[in-house]
């Protein structure tokens, strides 16, 4: 019996996959769980047509989200760290603060997309790219300088 996967099934298919299965496992596992249709002409032309609106939808998302990768990439980030003798940071640039300075520039961004291997613990500049959906990466330009001192120890009268 030929059938169209309604879903992925492991050992078995993936979506949209036409296969000739037994008549008894079609009947009795497939079908009612809806798992898979019969495969006619008519079901395969419907199937047809819904994986053509898809991949449609999928390349306008993807230019969508190329779009807005080349913002964040146009982003670049200025970190004020306190240092001491010999440009010593105290502490170190983390994934949150990286997330909390696009915030403040408008992107909201999961941090666990961001990909920063280790925090970032010495002044400099620093590329760090960032994970976007359909396999899309913005990287983002980082500036670690010293935190400057505001009050330049006022005289006490």
């Amino acid at each position: 019996m030929k059938v169209i996967l309604q879903e992925t099934m492991e050992g078995v298919g993936h979506l949209g996959d036409l296969l000739d299965v037994k008549d008894g496992y079609a009947r009795n596992f497939l079908l009612p769980r809806k798992k898979a249709v019969l495969a006619d002409s008519r079901s395969i032309k419907a199937f047809e047509h819904i994986k053509r609106v898809a991949a449609e939808r999928a390349k306008k998302e993807k230019v969508e989200i190329e779009t807005h990768a080349k913002s964040i990439s146009a982003v670049s980030l200025t970190v004020e760290t306190k240092v001491g003798k010999d440009d010593k940071m105290f502490g170190s640039v983390t994934v949150k603060d990286i997330a909390e300075g696009l915030a403040e520039k408008g992107f909201v961004v999961d941090r666990r997309k961001i990909q920063l291997e280790q925090p970032i613990k010495e002044l400099g500049t620093f590329t760090v790219p960032i994970k976007l959906p359909r396999d899309v990466t913005a990287t983002v330009v980082i500036h670690v300088v010293k935190k400057q001192e505001a009050e330049a120890a006022p005289a006490e009268a």
